[in-house]
């Protein structure tokens, strides 16, 4: 039988943390969790009431640094990545268990994800099933190097899980912007590295083509005003990361 790790990272996760450890407490083998040591709520004594966790307080490398040390700490080759704000689904936690009964065909597996905003599952612009990849094979996958939204580079071929798993990406829009300006500043670095030049063109239209996208093309009226709200932040998003760009290409 297969037996596999799960890797999280946490930082002030007490709403959360609770949520997505037991959910996997009948399917994963061992779950490893990696707490920033500048974690203020009560993210850790919720974690010691569960004696089969394992977890470490470190000092934040970044996601992917941070991400990549925990792969060295675990003790299987299989590895579920999850945040801390994820959890699996009764249909995915049963489809695990009949991987690890299995002979894998693939060097990683994707699921999709289902995330709610607002407290509502949004089923359109272009966030469902946003599939993503969280079972694989360390020995072959590293993730990137990316500063935010950091990804498995995986050596060989993906295949697909078919159950969902849940993600309660922002409870409220006080959440939201509490992210938005650490997100768009990470987001802006890792671009600015590829992009030193902004023009006019893209403070004006690519927010405004993120919006027409998610709202209208990819469908975001069906989900009422939830989906107007997240098209309109997201095309706040596209706009604040390249005004930083802009910030960043005068400031050299």
């Amino acid at each position: 039988m297969i037996k596999i790790s799960s890797l999280i990272i946490a930082k002030n996760e007490e709403a959360n943390i609770k949520r997505c450890i037991e959910s996997q407490l009948n399917c994963i083998d061992e779950i490893f969790i990696l707490l920033d040591d500048s974690t203020s709520d009560s993210s850790e004594e919720i974690i010691k009431t569960y004696p089969q966790v394992r977890y470490e307080k470190i000092k934040w490398l970044g996601y992917s640094e941070t991400k990549s040390y925990g792969l060295t700490k675990l003790s299987h080759n299989w590895v579920l990545w999850l945040d801390a704000d994820e959890e699996l689904t009764p249909e995915l936690q049963k489809d695990i268990l009949d991987f690890k009964n299995s002979t894998p065909e693939f060097s990683a597996y994707s699921m999709p994800r289902r995330a709610f905003f607002l407290g509502k599952w949004i089923k359109h612009c272009g966030w469902y099933p946003g599939r993503v990849v969280r079972l694989f094979d360390k020995e072959k996958s590293v993730f990137s190097t990316n500063d935010v939204h950091e990804r498995l580079n995986v050596n060989g071929a993906v295949g697909e899980l078919k159950t969902d798993i849940n993600h309660y990406t922002d409870p409220s829009i006080e959440h939201y912007y509490d992210k938005f300006n650490r997100y768009t500043s990470l987001a802006a670095k890792d671009a600015f590295k590829k992009k030193s030049k902004v023009s006019l063109a893209d403070l004006l239209l690519r927010p405004i083509f993120i919006f027409v996208k998610m709202y209208i093309i990819r469908k975001g009226f069906l989900d009422g005003r939830h989906g107007f709200i997240l098209s309109v932040f997201s095309a706040n998003y596209v706009f604040t990361k390249y005004a930083k760009i802009w910030e960043a290409s005068n400031k050299k």
